[in-house]
């Protein structure tokens, strides 16, 4: 057997440039599109030295701050649709724990990225090093211990050669449609320096293939009995149908067959907005005509999504209704007790197409749908219009109007990112796909600070597409260092701040649970007699590199986008916005009211939520 030494930093280098990916156009590109990293004493020395001399075939970037770089890599890999993915890396300590919430949020969303934290040394000769976390009762355990309830695979490198067992068990995870997820490599200083005669043969290219597996005969009949037997279906269409690419053959399926469907906030672009069975997003922050349509169903067909509470309204929206869900976690598709169909999304629709050829939804049916789109149309018209500045508790312009604007001015190929806040349910309900893979917003974890990183990321995904970032003051102020990054690399985002002073979102529910306001918006927090500083995020954005500008209404918003797109290089845009109106649309959610105030308001709405909580299946 042939042999080649290589520190343990070299190895994993190269052992992962060998990794190639057969993406949807049938090419074949690296599975690892690059790495972020922030070089420490964790891991500069060895694999700072690595990944510099293999720079030319997997390209590293420079971060400003660990969990946003991690952030960025996330989006990256979701905007692939889980193709292709990153590598993380940091110092120990600090460096390190910065990236176990962003490994929280890869794991919550089913997305792929490798964290290689630096680690103490093996050896434990210098012992307490810098930045060690000392537990008194386990020697072993370190900051990057935290990864691992956050992790779908975690190892400890402690030795050169146990990168042959780890690195393939770490891939399976990071490729596997099933149980895609994160990964982390806590990879010892001292191990990676040090060298070991590695099989060539482990370093032999290696082409991954996306894993399609059909269901079960008697879950697929399963499937198809309660399908024909269905005169009012819907369908909820989650990430799942991205990853397995399978938009063409739904939209195939529902153009034939006429059953309405609705998206999940992972799922949404699998419809264009004007196709005729596009009844929109669902659930929590859904429209009224997808929420209608799911109460009165007699099956709900999930494909590809988790069930979380936002999709199933805490479990009020389907009462019920029966739900067969087609997934290829068996974990997810048993949830809820759903009639289970293990299995990919494109091959399981692919054989729906075959066998209910003949099959189509009520007259009645039919004409719901057409009639809830034209009127939920008619309703986005009027919100998202400039006009509707006057019923804006403030006079600032509304979330739904600056969507509107934004749309306006925009371009089928635009890709929107957002992840926290009230923004996202706006999104949902409001933002119009014209095409596929255009919708990027993070919901799973719902992390404040992803939008701006997640911006470059999918930049560096879809360099050919206008990445346009909407995000709160809130969430700008928490991480805004990636608009540095994305002028240091020439990747240029378009963000829009709006600004309503706040953590608007949390203050309507604070109110909405009878609560005073109280520490969400600025003017409602402890601060000295001048109050909160007015900050200018215009003048910020500037000092980062960007171009940027603040603008006063709607009309120079349009104005502004226009100079955004024509701009080389990151550009934004901030405008003030009113932080009470919502439109309308939605379900009920269960947020526990406490059941002892001396408060009036919050004593009525307790008896309210145990009311709503009736509606819950236990």
């Amino acid at each position: 057997m042939k042999k080649i030494r290589l520190t343990a930093a070299q190895a994993m280098v190269k052992y992962l440039i060998a990794q190639k990916v057969r993406v949807a156009d049938g090419s074949i590109q690296p599975l690892f599109g690059g790495v972020f990293a922030i070089f420490g004493h964790g891991n500069v020395a060895a694999l700072g030295e690595a990944l510099n001399e293999a720079k030319n075939e997997l390209p590293t970037f420079r971060g400003h701050n660990e969990q946003s770089m991690a952030h960025a890599a996330i989006a990256f890999a979701k905007q692939k649709n889980r193709r292709q993915m990153m590598l993380c890396t940091s110092s120990i300590g600090p460096g390190a724990a910065n990236m176990v919430t962003s490994a929280a949020l890869a794991h919550v969303n089913r997305l792929p990225v490798l964290f290689v934290p630096g680690d103490t040394f093996a050896s434990r000769v210098p012992d307490p090093v810098l930045q060690q976390i000392e537990a008194v009762y386990d020697p072993n355990i370190s900051t990057n211990d935290c990864f691992k309830p956050v992790s779908r695979f975690f190892d400890r490198i402690s030795r050169p050669e146990q990168l042959i067992v780890s690195l393939p068990a770490a891939i399976r995870i990071l490729t596997d449609p099933a149980d895609c997820g994160p990964a982390t490599l806590s990879f010892c200083q001292d191990v990676q320096a040090e060298a070991f005669d590695y099989p060539e043969s482990f370093f032999d290219e290696t082409i991954h293939c996306l894993r399609r597996q059909l269901p079960a005969k008697n879950e697929l009949t399963a499937l198809l009995e309660n399908i024909k037997a269905a005169r009012r279906p819907l369908i909820v269409a989650g990430g799942g149908v991205h990853y397995s690419h399978a938009v063409e053959v739904l939209n195939k399926f529902v153009a034939d067959t006429k059953i309405p469907v609705a998206e999940t906030q992972a799922g949404k672009s699998a419809m264009v907005w004007k196709h005729p069975q596009c009844v929109g997003s669902i659930g929590v922050t859904g429209s009224v005509v997808a929420n209608k349509l799911a109460r009165e169903s007699d099956l709900i067909i999930a494909i590809g999504t988790r069930l979380q509470d936002f999709t199933t309204a805490s479990r009020t929206l389907t009462g019920s209704t029966p739900i067969v869900h087609v997934n290829v976690s068996a974990f997810d598709a048993h949830k809820h007790g759903c009639v289970s169909v293990v299995g990919d999304a494109k091959l399981t629709l692919e054989y729906l197409n075959q066998e209910l050829c003949n099959y189509e939804v009520s007259e009645e049916w039919k004409t719901l749908v057409k009639e809830g789109r034209i009127g939920w149309n008619e309703y986005y018209e009027s919100v998202t219009s400039e006009k509707m500045m006057e019923r804006t508790f403030s006079g600032n312009p509304s979330d739904a109007q600056i969507l509107g604007a934004i749309k306006r001015t925009g371009s089928p190929s635009d890709v929107v990112i957002c992840a926290a806040g009230g923004l996202p349910g706006e999104l949902h309900k409001l933002w119009r796909c014209d095409s596929t893979n255009t919708y990027h917003v993070e919901y799973g974890y719902s992390c404040m600070g992803y939008e701006i990183a997640a911006g470059l990321g999918v930049k560096l995904a879809n360099p050919e597409r206008e990445a346009i970032v909407v995000v709160g003051d809130g969430s700008y102020l928490m991480l805004n260092s990636e608009i540095a990054t994305s002028v240091m690399l020439g990747k240029k985002i378009i963000v829009v701040v709006l600004d309503n002073r706040g953590y608007a979102c949390i203050n309507r529910l604070q109110q909405a649970t009878g609560n005073e306001p109280f520490n969400n918006l600025l003017k409602d927090c402890l601060s000295t007699n001048e109050g909160a500083p007015i900050i200018d995020f215009s003048a910020h954005a500037a000092s980062l590199g960007a171009n940027s500008e603040k603008v006063e209404s709607i009309a120079e918003l349009e104005t502004a986008m226009g100079r955004a797109r024509e701009s080389t290089k990151t550009y934004v845009i901030c405008i003030d916005t009113d932080p009470y109106f919502t439109t309308e649309g939605g379900y009920w959610w269960d947020v526990a009211v406490p059941e002892v105030s001396n408060r009036e308001q919050v004593n009525q709405l307790r008896l309210d939520y145990e009311k709503a909580k009736r509606n819950q299946p236990y």
